[in-house]
């Protein structure tokens, strides 16, 4: 394959329908997003089945939409883990164009996927990260900390027990009658609120690196049941504060263990404005760097997974390993190093 070879990218996992196309690695030419927040808002969280039928209905139109006339040297889609119905959608639309265009296709893992979105800047692959680094891959459906020695080489340090953070977020707007999606909302209402007005605990799970925020969800669901003259702004700024104090302790712990100066931080809750500053500045104090993904990739996109495919395109290459397809979907896929 030619070094500035170009990719189209799917991703289908959840409640996006996108399409996108890199070329060398760099340029980001289209980055088509379908949102399904419609479909699922009256049901306050995604419903599969609805999910699934979206994807089928829009991904033909999202992909031509990203396809423009370019020519492409290869296609690649999300894999897992995500849900069955949305990975089907997306392996059967890839597979379909791969024999098409007659180019090879690829599967890659959705959650490197965040990590490595943490890479572009302004539509361009500017290769921010630095190595070794802790990554923090925290959205809707994962919480998960990483030790990261390079891309491709991980080691899973951790995730959540019960709920993911974004979920937690979503459940809580849900018991407070907000809109879906519920992290936005909560992040609205906490600008007018006192973040210490209520205690709610923060699961920080001694000597592990897992997470666990059903217990925070449970004590908003108490507080308001026993507080029938609350303000919805309190709780509000309580629980996020609970929350991204939970989150910014364990990683910034997980990066002086593991003597790192680098934490990459991706997902769709890595665009919490909370989270961004207080990580920024508690890691600062610390001397180490902190990589963001840019808001408008941290939720669910092909781009990154156009990215995460040609990583492992180029080290194919590099390297002239067997370059391993991984065409299988699996919803509960665990992200394994191929370096």
């Amino acid at each position: 394959m030619k070094p500035d070879f170009t990719i189209l990218g799917i991703e289908s996992t959840c409640d996006e329908t996108s399409a996108a196309v890199l070329k060398g690695g760099k340029f980001l030419l289209s980055n088509v997003i379908y949102s399904q927040i419609e479909e699922h808002k009256k049901y306050h969280g995604v419903v599969p089945e609805l999910a699934s039928r979206a994807h089928a209905a829009k991904i033909a139109t999202v992909i031509t939409e990203a396809l423009q006339n370019h020519p492409i040297d290869c296609v690649a889609f999300a894999s897992g883990p995500g849900l069955p119905g949305g990975l089907m959608v997306g392996r059967v639309a890839a597979e379909t164009l791969a024999a098409y265009k007659k180019v090879p296709l690829i599967g890659v893992n959705h959650l490197e996927g965040h990590l490595f979105a943490c890479d572009f800047e302004n539509g361009e692959v500017k290769h921010r990260l630095q190595f070794p680094l802790i990554a923090l891959v925290v959205s809707g459906g994962h919480t998960e900390l990483w030790y990261v020695k390079d891309y491709g080489q991980y080691k899973v340090l951790g995730k959540t027990r019960d709920d993911a953070a974004g979920e937690a977020f979503d459940k809580v707007a849900k018991l407070l009658g907000l809109p879906y999606p519920g992290g936005p909302q909560v992040s609205q209402q906490a600008l007018q609120g006192r973040r210490d007005a209520i205690a709610f605990p923060r699961p920080l799970l001694p000597g592990t690196w897992e997470f666990s925020f059903s217990g925070i969800k449970t004590s908003v669901s108490y507080y308001l049941r026993d507080h029938q003259n609350r303000s919805i702004p309190d709780v509000c700024a309580s629980f996020e504060q609970a929350m991204v104090d939970t989150l910014v302790t364990k990683t910034l712990l997980a990066a002086k263990k593991y003597k790192v100066p680098y934490i990459a931080v991706g997902g769709g809750v890595a665009a919490n404005s909370l989270l961004r500053e207080t990580l920024q500045m508690k890691a600062a104090a610390q001397g180490k760097t902190v990589y963001f993904v840019e808001r408008k990739l941290s939720s669910d996109n092909a781009a990154m997974i156009a990215l995460a495919a040609y990583k492992k395109l180029e080290y194919a290459q590099i390297t002239g390993t067997p370059l391993q397809p991984n065409i299988d979907i699996n919803p509960n896929m665990k992200v394994r190093s191929w370096k």
